[in-house]
Protein backbone atom coordinates (compact mmCIF):
# COMPACT_ATOMS: atom_id res chain seq x y z
CA UNK A 1 0.00 0.00 0.00
CA UNK A 2 3.12 2.91 0.95
CA UNK A 3 4.85 1.80 -2.98
CA UNK A 4 1.26 2.61 -4.15
CA UNK A 5 0.46 5.56 -2.27
CA UNK A 6 4.20 6.40 -3.08
CA UNK A 7 4.27 5.50 -6.73
CA UNK A 8 0.65 8.25 -6.38
CA UNK A 9 2.47 11.26 -5.32
CA UNK A 10 5.40 10.55 -8.14
CA UNK A 11 2.85 10.58 -10.61
CA UNK A 12 0.66 13.48 -9.45
CA UNK A 13 3.83 15.79 -8.98
CA UNK A 14 5.13 14.98 -12.36
CA UNK A 15 2.18 16.00 -14.03
CA UNK A 16 1.43 19.62 -14.74
CA UNK A 17 -0.77 21.65 -12.38
CA UNK A 18 -2.25 22.77 -15.82
CA UNK A 19 -3.49 21.19 -18.74
CA UNK A 20 -3.49 25.19 -20.09
CA UNK A 21 -0.72 25.20 -23.43
CA UNK A 22 0.90 28.49 -22.47
CA UNK A 23 1.22 30.94 -25.81
CA UNK A 24 2.91 34.50 -26.48
CA UNK A 25 3.38 36.92 -29.83
CA UNK A 26 5.42 39.16 -30.13
CA UNK A 27 2.84 42.59 -30.29
CA UNK A 28 2.89 44.76 -33.65
CA UNK A 29 3.36 47.65 -30.95
CA UNK A 30 6.24 46.47 -29.40
CA UNK A 31 6.20 43.99 -26.50
CA UNK A 32 4.70 40.70 -26.01
CA UNK A 33 1.11 39.54 -26.22
CA UNK A 34 0.61 36.08 -23.85
CA UNK A 35 -2.34 34.18 -23.90
CA UNK A 36 -1.41 33.56 -20.19
CA UNK A 37 -2.39 37.22 -19.49
CA UNK A 38 -6.23 36.39 -20.89
CA UNK A 39 -6.43 33.41 -18.24
CA UNK A 40 -10.14 32.57 -17.51
CA UNK A 41 -11.41 34.40 -20.41
CA UNK A 42 -12.28 33.53 -24.07
CA UNK A 43 -9.86 34.64 -26.71
CA UNK A 44 -10.50 34.55 -30.59
CA UNK A 45 -7.48 34.51 -32.56
CA UNK A 46 -7.59 35.21 -36.34
CA UNK A 47 -5.12 35.23 -38.66
CA UNK A 48 -5.32 38.07 -41.05
CA UNK A 49 -3.92 39.94 -44.26
CA UNK A 50 -4.22 43.08 -45.46
CA UNK A 51 -4.20 42.38 -49.67
CA UNK A 52 -7.35 39.79 -48.80
CA UNK A 53 -10.82 39.86 -50.56
CA UNK A 54 -11.68 39.45 -46.54
CA UNK A 55 -9.55 41.97 -45.68
CA UNK A 56 -13.48 44.02 -44.49
CA UNK A 57 -13.77 41.69 -41.97
CA UNK A 58 -11.23 43.70 -39.89
CA UNK A 59 -14.68 46.19 -39.04
CA UNK A 60 -16.19 43.37 -38.02
CA UNK A 61 -12.98 42.14 -35.25
CA UNK A 62 -13.13 45.92 -34.19
CA UNK A 63 -16.97 45.64 -33.26
CA UNK A 64 -16.37 42.40 -31.24
CA UNK A 65 -12.88 43.80 -29.56
CA UNK A 66 -15.42 46.75 -28.88
CA UNK A 67 -18.49 44.83 -28.13
CA UNK A 68 -16.90 41.93 -25.72
CA UNK A 69 -13.56 43.15 -24.85
CA UNK A 70 -14.87 44.83 -21.51
CA UNK A 71 -16.65 42.23 -20.90
CA UNK A 72 -13.30 39.70 -21.28
CA UNK A 73 -13.17 38.67 -24.53
CA UNK A 74 -9.46 38.85 -26.04
CA UNK A 75 -9.74 39.44 -29.99
CA UNK A 76 -6.33 38.80 -31.31
CA UNK A 77 -5.30 39.72 -34.96
CA UNK A 78 -2.41 37.93 -36.41
CA UNK A 79 -0.77 39.20 -39.31
CA UNK A 80 0.57 36.46 -41.53
CA UNK A 81 2.07 36.66 -45.64
CA UNK A 82 1.41 32.65 -45.65
CA UNK A 83 -1.02 33.06 -48.08
CA UNK A 84 0.93 36.05 -50.06
CA UNK A 85 -1.36 38.53 -49.10
CA UNK A 86 0.63 40.77 -46.51
CA UNK A 87 2.33 43.90 -46.58
CA UNK A 88 5.81 44.01 -46.36
CA UNK A 89 6.68 45.29 -42.46
CA UNK A 90 4.87 45.91 -39.40
CA UNK A 91 4.85 49.68 -39.78
CA UNK A 92 2.99 49.41 -42.90
CA UNK A 93 0.50 46.74 -41.79
CA UNK A 94 -0.32 49.57 -38.67
CA UNK A 95 -0.66 52.02 -40.83
CA UNK A 96 -3.03 50.26 -43.03
CA UNK A 97 -5.36 49.19 -40.54
CA UNK A 98 -5.20 52.58 -38.53
CA UNK A 99 -6.10 54.43 -41.85
CA UNK A 100 -8.84 51.79 -43.38
CA UNK A 101 -10.67 50.15 -40.32
CA UNK A 102 -9.66 52.32 -37.36
CA UNK A 103 -8.19 48.80 -35.23
CA UNK A 104 -7.57 49.45 -31.76
CA UNK A 105 -7.49 45.81 -31.18
CA UNK A 106 -4.38 44.00 -30.41
CA UNK A 107 -2.67 42.50 -33.28
CA UNK A 108 0.84 40.44 -33.44
CA UNK A 109 3.91 41.33 -35.85
CA UNK A 110 3.60 39.74 -38.94
CA UNK A 111 3.76 35.79 -38.03
CA UNK A 112 3.93 32.14 -39.74
CA UNK A 113 0.55 30.27 -39.71
CA UNK A 114 1.28 27.61 -41.75
CA UNK A 115 4.50 24.43 -42.13
CA UNK A 116 7.40 23.88 -39.79
CA UNK A 117 7.96 27.61 -39.42
CA UNK A 118 4.24 28.23 -38.10
CA UNK A 119 4.12 29.85 -34.56
CA UNK A 120 4.12 27.68 -31.45
CA UNK A 121 0.52 28.33 -31.47
CA UNK A 122 -0.02 27.79 -34.80
CA UNK A 123 2.05 24.04 -34.63
CA UNK A 124 0.06 23.28 -31.48
CA UNK A 125 -3.59 23.56 -32.96
CA UNK A 126 -1.79 21.66 -36.11
CA UNK A 127 -0.58 18.99 -33.98
CA UNK A 128 -3.03 18.50 -31.39
CA UNK A 129 -6.41 19.46 -32.96
CA UNK A 130 -5.64 18.42 -36.59
CA UNK A 131 -6.11 22.41 -37.77
CA UNK A 132 -4.91 24.92 -39.75
CA UNK A 133 -5.26 27.67 -41.44
CA UNK A 134 -6.86 27.65 -45.04
CA UNK A 135 -6.44 30.44 -45.73
CA UNK A 136 -6.81 34.44 -44.12
CA UNK A 137 -9.17 35.28 -41.70
CA UNK A 138 -9.45 31.94 -40.04
CA UNK A 139 -11.08 32.19 -36.65
CA UNK A 140 -10.07 29.91 -33.45
CA UNK A 141 -12.43 30.44 -30.44
CA UNK A 142 -10.60 29.13 -26.77
CA UNK A 143 -12.59 28.69 -24.05
CA UNK A 144 -10.79 30.16 -20.38
CA UNK A 145 -9.07 27.57 -19.92
CA UNK A 146 -7.44 27.79 -23.49
CA UNK A 147 -8.81 24.81 -25.43
CA UNK A 148 -10.16 25.29 -28.49
CA UNK A 149 -13.71 25.77 -28.83
CA UNK A 150 -14.36 26.08 -31.83
CA UNK A 151 -12.76 26.41 -35.64
CA UNK A 152 -13.69 28.54 -38.58
CA UNK A 153 -13.05 29.77 -41.65
CA UNK A 154 -12.94 32.91 -43.77
CA UNK A 155 -16.58 32.92 -44.96
CA UNK A 156 -17.94 33.49 -41.47
CA UNK A 157 -18.09 36.55 -40.77
CA UNK A 158 -16.80 37.45 -36.91
CA UNK A 159 -19.79 39.00 -36.28
CA UNK A 160 -22.43 35.93 -37.16
CA UNK A 161 -24.79 35.44 -34.68
CA UNK A 162 -23.15 31.52 -35.16
CA UNK A 163 -19.69 32.87 -33.79
CA UNK A 164 -21.09 35.36 -31.00
CA UNK A 165 -23.46 33.32 -29.39
CA UNK A 166 -20.25 30.90 -28.67
CA UNK A 167 -18.67 33.76 -27.41
CA UNK A 168 -21.54 35.17 -25.37
CA UNK A 169 -21.95 31.55 -23.62
CA UNK A 170 -17.94 31.80 -23.06
CA UNK A 171 -18.81 35.41 -21.55
CA UNK A 172 -21.56 33.96 -19.59
CA UNK A 173 -19.32 31.33 -17.55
Amino acid sequence: MRLFAALMIVIATALPSSARESFSFASIDGGEISLDDYAGRPVLVVNTASRCGFTPQYDDLQTLHERYGPKGLLVLAVPSDDFRQELSSEQEVKDFCDTNFGLTLPMTEITHVKGKGAHPFYRWLAKSKRWEPGWNFNKVLLDGDGEVVVTYGSFLKPTAPKLTRKIEQLLAQ
